[in-house]
């Protein structure tokens, strides 16, 4: 039986686990730089609606997840991962400044697809060359470890978000061109530090969208897919917690901060349930995951004071880690190994398209009937995704 101390499941995963987790932190370092400032900037600097601001994020974060459907399928057919994901940070990397120059929500518009294309291009090349990479006895704890580190990133970047804005008095648009920066040291690094392993030679290739291999993606994988995009209803747009704490009355450089302690608690929880998913059923994780994300969404309703408001987005981080990780490992392990990419790409889609209802629906709550409307909205759907995952046993 293998050793499941601490230390020794650490020592087990791959150097290059590690190598994409800190691609993956540097990178979430310069995007967060920019996204935990970019729904004010839009209110406040470009006069955008909650509503605008909904509808920009649903697309984008929409357009990343269906960009990694045929990312994935490529990935599958050419039998290599890393060249796709080190063209998907690069180009993440190069929209940075399209932020800095903004004049109107078009050009955010236009910069936040394109940021969200090269996520979706690196997105699901990346978890398959994790599942790739890792041992299956300590796949969830790769998986956890991979998104710890990516979530360093998450609040490291609104950290650095809110020194900069007290010390260039509120420039947002001199912080967007320093987070160029952190975006490029992340595609050196992926360029540089990694070693894709050899796949076995296929005699020939064939597209993984046919017919013939969709058929081998089982039920259980699609009832993952499913509950997937119901649990992204639930989970709409972080912007919104942007915008919830703005109404707190803190000083407008302080409210990047509400991220922060957000990704801190999802970065200090994710390689641990991680690691719980290899030793415990995950469908009694993700239910439990599920009623930490009803409860987020309750205690934000119910207040908008500070303190209530840093309750819920604590909560919020801590369904992040029990959850992320392991929605990602469920999809490894009901899908074929040279099927991985093209499983990612479909979860994703799924997820794409609900994450761009939930966020037009949550911005369009928010303007017509409040805060509390949209985050009660958000803790029903959670309830409707919990309910189904009751009725379906995936292990």
């Amino acid at each position: 039986m293998a050793n499941t101390e601490p230390g020794s499941v650490l020592r087990q995963i791959p150097r290059g686990v590690w190598v994409l987790g800190f691609v993956s932190m540097l990178m979430d370092i310069s995007s967060e730089m920019v996204h935990s400032l970019l729904p004010m900037f839009m209110v406040t600097a470009l006069g955008a609606s909650a509503f605008t601001v909904g509808v920009i994020e649903g697309l984008a974060e929409s357009t990343a997840l269906i960009v990694k459907v045929f990312s994935g399928a490529l990935s599958d057919y050419l039998g290599k991962r890393k060249g796709l994901a080190v063209f998907g940070y690069a180009l993440s990397a190069l929209t940075k400044p399209l932020f800095a120059i903004a004049s109107g929500t078009g050009t955010v518009v236009s910069a936040r697809l394109l940021d969200r294309v090269g996520k979706g291009i690196r997105g699901a090349p990346r978890d398959a060359l994790v599942a790739d990479i890792a041992p299956s006895h300590v796949r969830g704890a790769a998986f956890g470890l991979r998104q710890s580190l990516d979530t360093v990133g998450a609040f490291t970047g609104p950290l650095m978000a809110v020194g900069l804005m007290l010390l260039w008095s509120n420039d947002f648009r001199a912080i967007f061109w320093a987070a160029v920066v952190p975006g490029m040291l992340a595609v050196m690094l992926l360029l540089f530090g990694i070693r894709e392993p050899d796949r076995p030679i296929q005699e020939r290739r064939t597209n993984p969208i046919q017919r013939v291999n969709l058929r081998r993606l089982s039920s259980q994988y699609w009832w993952v897919v499913m509950i997937g995009a119901v649990f992204t209803l639930a989970r709409f747009s972080e912007a919104f917690l942007v915008l919830r704490a703005q109404q707190s009355g803190v000083a407008i450089a302080l409210v990047p901060l509400v991220m922060v302690a957000m990704n801190l608690v999802y970065a200090a929880s994710a390689y641990p349930f991680g690691k719980l998913s290899d030793r415990m059923s995950h469908t009694r994780l993700l239910a439990a995951g599920l009623v930490i994300l009803i409860a987020a969404d309750l205690v934000l309703a119910s207040s908008g004071h500070w303190s209530t408001m840093l309750a819920g987005v604590t909560l919020w981080g801590l369904h992040m880690g029990m959850t992320q990780g392991l929605l990602a490992t469920m999809v490894a392990e009901t899908a074929p190994a040279d099927l991985r990419g093209t499983a990612y790409g479909f979860f994703n889609l799924m997820s794409g398209v609900a994450m761009l209802l939930a966020s037009g629906i949550a911005g369009w709550l928010w303007d017509r009937h409040g805060a509390a409307t949209t985050f009660l909205g958000g803790a029903a759907f959670a309830g409707v995704a919990l309910l189904g995952l009751l009725t379906q046993k995936v292990r």
